[in-house]
């Protein structure tokens, strides 16, 4: 009799079962919390698997899809479910979705666009961070942050679409606590968590030892397992460990907390957008980050004036190094910002300029493109939430992001366009909370032929769209709400260098060979203040390193 009930109690503990039984459990309307920023902690098994299961049995439909990123890259997890659901005008399987980013997600786009689904876009800090609220029992998220942007309920209360604003499923309300306005964010709780791990044990422990980040996995398995009416966990992994193998301290979610455990294919569980698995995007091979290794590491194509605003850009970090006397610690967002932090590795300055990306790293160098999220040797891996306390707070020192379009107040709008909605990614949290602001971008927008040698710029055609314009079409960064809480702001292209000020934006740089008013104010659709000028540094132009170490070192000894 013994001997039963041990072995009863074996088969109860055991939660591994094959994705459908797992998923059985999803009813029509559910809201699911799916884990995943891009590929990384994406559970594309258990997604696709879950639409396969919609497609042969009609269920569970209505689905409202929450998120802490996007669960997708082109082509891939959620993206090539929003492709078929598109094609075929099926607007049965997804009621709607809360999402910070649907960039990398076209067909979520087209959806979106045609009105097919609601569809809402948060921070991606706000919306992991939301998690958290709600697996502490509480109705939603407090902030000052997206207060004046498209986030305030006196603007867009950050609906995409007609679908989405009729319906107000996630709602954000303006709150007034003494003198300060604050930002209340509401979504519905997740009744299903869908998330990804590397190996779990038969009692559902779940570890992250192949995974480029830790993501937001155990706050939306908490989030979703908080009362009143808890919910169901699944978790995707590659590999099953036997009862108690896993070491405690490398258990990211415990066992209690899960409910099935998948096992998925290769395929369908790779570390990031164009890669399976590479031992460097886990931290089992820590390569050194010298200059001489970078050519190693993935690569962009970049134009040589685009070179000139990372290193421009670069020169801010230096001159705070200098004040402070110590190291900068700065998000560095994706496109020309991304480029800043392999020019500084290039420089022999990475112990000097430290990087944290918003999926949880902490120095190293941020892989590219779709790969982004991902990164190689850095020093310290925090989860989603935790990583976005240091934007919010303004533990960062500074911060460095690309821009769309730019207007007289210094409101920025990073990529909205009214036929692209790539959503705000962590944009708003981070300009939001960072004391320094760096924005850098090129001048204009379109094909374009500047030349660079080290006499400075030659404008040969420029491109067709203004990007300095008189109203930004959305705002995501508030100039004014920056300049009422003495944010230093500074705007670096190519060409010219603007500070903001509270009355507006300055013209403070241009570059040698630049006509002022041919090339900067006849191709800005509102007029900046101009009251005295200066040449860039001459360094920025020049095909060869700028020297920085010796000089910062020389200044820190003196």
């Amino acid at each position: 009799m013994v001997v039963f009930l041990l072995r009863c109690i074996e088969v109860l503990e055991t939660k591994v079962v094959d994705a459908w039984e797992a998923l059985s459990c999803i009813g029509d309307g559910d809201v699911i919390a799916i884990s995943g920023f891009n590929m990384a902690t994406t559970p594309e098994h258990l997604i696709l698997e879950l639409y396969s299961l919609y497609r042969r049995t009609g269920h569970p439909r209505d689905l409202f899809i929450v998120s802490d990123a996007l669960p997708a890259v082109p082509g891939r997890a959620l993206d090539k479910v929003a492709e078929e659901l598109y094609r075929e005008r099926d607007e049965r399987f997804i009621r709607g979705v809360l999402l910070p980013y649907i960039g990398f997600s076209p067909w979520l786009q087209k959806m979106i666009m045609d009105n097919m689904i609601e569809a809402y876009s948060w921070p991606l800090g706000i919306t992991a961070y939301w998690f958290r609220e709600v697996a502490s029992g509480r109705p939603g998220l407090l902030t000052r942050i997206g207060l004046e942007t498209f986030l305030d309920p006196r603007q867009d209360s950050g609906a995409l679409n007609k679908k989405a604003r009729r319906a107000m499923t996630c709602r954000i309300e303006l709150i007034r606590i003494g003198d300060e306005e604050y930002l209340f964010y509401r979504a519905p709780k997740p009744r299903i968590a869908l998330i990804r791990g590397t190996t779990a044990d038969v009692t559902g422990s779940l570890s992250l030892e192949d995974e480029g980040i830790r993501g937001t996995v155990l706050n939306i398995a908490q989030a979703t397992k908080a009362r009143p009416n808890p919910g169901v966990v699944i978790a995707q992994v590659r590999w099953i460990a036997e009862k108690g193998t896993i070491s405690p301290r490398s258990v990211e979610v415990p066992g209690p907390l899960i409910d099935y455990i998948v096992r998925a294919p290769r395929e369908r569980h790779w570390q990031s957008g164009s890669f399976e698995y590479d031992p460097r995007a886990c931290q089992r091979i820590i390569p050194p980050l010298r200059s001489e290794i970078v050519g190693d590491l993935p690569q962009m194509e970049w134009d040589e004036h685009e070179v000139i605003i990372a290193r421009r850009a670069l020169l801010e970090l230096i001159k705070m190094i200098e004040e402070k006397r110590s190291p900068v610690l700065v998000n560095i967002g994706v496109g020309i910002p991304a480029l800043v932090a392999r020019i500084a590795i290039e420089e022999d300055l990475s112990s000097l300029v430290i990087p944290v990306v918003e999926s949880g790293p902490w120095g190293g160098l941020a892989l590219p493109g779709k790969d982004f999220g991902i990164a190689f040797s850095p020093f310290a891996l925090t989860s989603i939430p935790d990583t976005f306390s240091l934007f919010e707070g303004g533990v960062i020192d500074a911060a460095i992001l690309g821009f769309l379009q730019v207007d007289s107040e210094g409101n920025v709008n990073p990529s909205a366009l009214p036929d692209r909605i790539p959503g705000p990614g962590g944009f708003p949290v981070i300009a939001g909370g960072a004391p320094k602001i760096v924005f850098a971008g090129s001048f204009t927008a379109g094909p374009r032929d500047i030349r660079v040698s080290d006499e400075g710029l030659e404008i040969r055609r420029d491109g067709p769209i203004n990007k300095f314009v008189s109203r930004v079409y959305k705002i995501f960064f508030s100039g004014k709400l920056a300049s009422r809480y003495g944010k230093d702001v500074v705007y670096i292209t190519e060409r010219a260098v603007f500070r903001l000020t509270s009355q507006g934006l300055e013209l403070v740089e241009t570059a040698p060979g630049v006509d002022i008013e041919k090339h900067i104010l006849s191709r800005m659709d509102f007029r900046p203040i101009v009251r005295k000028t200066e040449y860039m540094d001459q360094r920025v132009f020049r095909a060869r390193r700028m020297g920085l170490r010796d000089n910062i070192l020389n200044t820190i000894r003196m």
